[in-house]
Formats: structure tokens, sequence, C-alpha cells
């Protein structure tokens, strides 16, 4: 075995070389750096600067003589291909563009916003307190005939559904509220909408109402009433079928 003092010698003697070694290691990785080719740097400014995609003789006009742009970009591809960003040519011109892979991150969700017109509104509050309610109440208690196309755009916001069909003639649907209603307007069922007293405090309501006026107590229990029957296959679709035109008659 060698002695402790011939030992300690050696790890004197190896300690040297360890960090000549991490510093010529270190040294050659600036080298790399400083090396990089200007081309590429300059190509990298290039299209980092501008807002457009640019093609090759525009490039080439702000390279130094004897550049072979091609080439250049051809290896500026090949350095950001496993990159955040990727260089992509795009109708014969080159540009930065997210990794196709990350495109995740740059998607962004908005929330578009849609006036409901006041022939909408008071169709919204009707079904709201008088559901289940069919079309032809509903334009009953407005006094006025209802577009379809007003219907409509209750059904797309999910707010009402087609709840059933009357037992009447005609078997119309019957539109009540949904989930959607309540969330929206952060109501924790239909029996906190505001009663009388508050719709008139609210402006909502002319105080000078006929006697015997009532605001009805609404209700959102989701079983059929006596005079509702089940849905058939196809009823939401057909409530939201455009309307059909009548047939004009032959012209020559």
């Amino acid at each position: 075995m060698p002695s402790p003092a011939r030992t300690s010698v050696a790890a004197q003697h190896v300690a040297p070389v360890e960090q000549d070694s991490v510093l010529e290691s270190s040294q050659e990785s600036s080298n790399e750096v400083v090396a990089r080719p200007e081309e590429l740097r300059l190509l990298e400014a290039l299209l980092f600067a501008s807002t457009e995609p640019l093609d090759e003789p525009s490039l080439a006009k702000r390279m130094p003589e004897g550049v072979d742009v091609k080439a250049a970009l051809a290896q500026l591809q090949a350095d950001y291909a496993m990159r955040g960003v990727n260089l992509v040519r795009v109708a014969s011109k080159w540009t930065f563009r997210t990794a196709g892979d990350l495109a995740w991150l740059m998607t962004r969700e908005s929330v578009e916003t849609r006036r409901l017109s006041r022939a909408a509104i008071e169709m919204l509050a009707i079904i709201a307190y008088h559901q289940p309610v069919t079309r032809a109440e509903i334009e009953e208690i407005r006094g006025v005939v209802t577009s379809k196309g007003t219907l409509d755009v209750l059904l797309e916001t999910g707010w009402i559904r087609p709840r059933g069909r009357r037992k009447t003639p005609g078997r119309p649907l019957t539109f009540g509220t949904t989930e959607a209603f309540l969330s929206q307007f952060s109501l924790e069922a239909l029996g906190d909408l505001p009663g009388l007293d508050e719709l008139k405090g609210a402006g909502l309501l002319d105080t000078r109402l006929p006697g015997g006026f009532a605001v009805p107590s609404p209700s959102d229990d989701p079983e059929l009433r006596e005079d509702e029957e089940p849905l058939e296959p196809g009823d939401l679709e057909l409530a939201l079928a455009p309307a059909v035109e009548p047939e004009k008659s032959g012209e020559s």
C-alpha cells in the first residue's frame, strides 16, 4: 500500500490537471459562441425585427457581399428546428413562428357579448315566470305576434329549452328555462326571481297596475305537468328549424 505521504502528493498533482481541463472546456464553449457565423446573427435580427415575412432578395440586400443567403437560411432553420420558435417558409418568404406543438399556448378564449332585443327579453321573462308555456301563450301575454327568430336566439343561448308538448290540438311545444339561465342570472332557483313589489321598486312595472294584477310564482320543476306530453325525437331540431316560406306561384 502507498504511504499517506505519497497519496497526498499525488492528489496535489491531480487537482491542477482537473482545473486546467475545466478551464479549457469553458474556453472552448466561449469560442463556439463567438465563432458563430455573423450572417446567422444578421438574419436572426432581420427576421425578428420584421413584422412581415421576408423573401430572400430582401434579405440579401441587407447582408454583406458574398453571403449565400439560401444556405444561411437553411442553417438557421436547422438551428431553430427543436426550439420554441421555428424558422418557416410561407409563400416563398421566411418568418419565425411558434413551434406547432406549442400553438396551444397562444390560444386565447374570448366571450362574445350579444345584446338581446327587447322582444327577446320580454319573451325570456314570460317563459321564466309562466313556464311551461307555448309560443301561442307567449304571444297572448305580450299582445303581439312573436318572431320565430327571437325564439331561436333564446334557444341558442341555452337559457330556455323545449319541455314537452301541450295536450291540445296541434300539440304545440312547451318551453321552460334551464340551469344555464339560473347560472347566468346568479339564481339558486326560479323562486328567487323578483316578485311584484321588487319589480315595482326596480321600476320595471308601472305602479298603476289594474286591480287583481299579480306576478305568477315561477317553478322550475322538471317533471311534466298533467297537460304536457313527453318530447319526441327531433323536437329540438324542429324548434330551431328555419321558418318555411310559403310557395310562390309559378312565373314565366
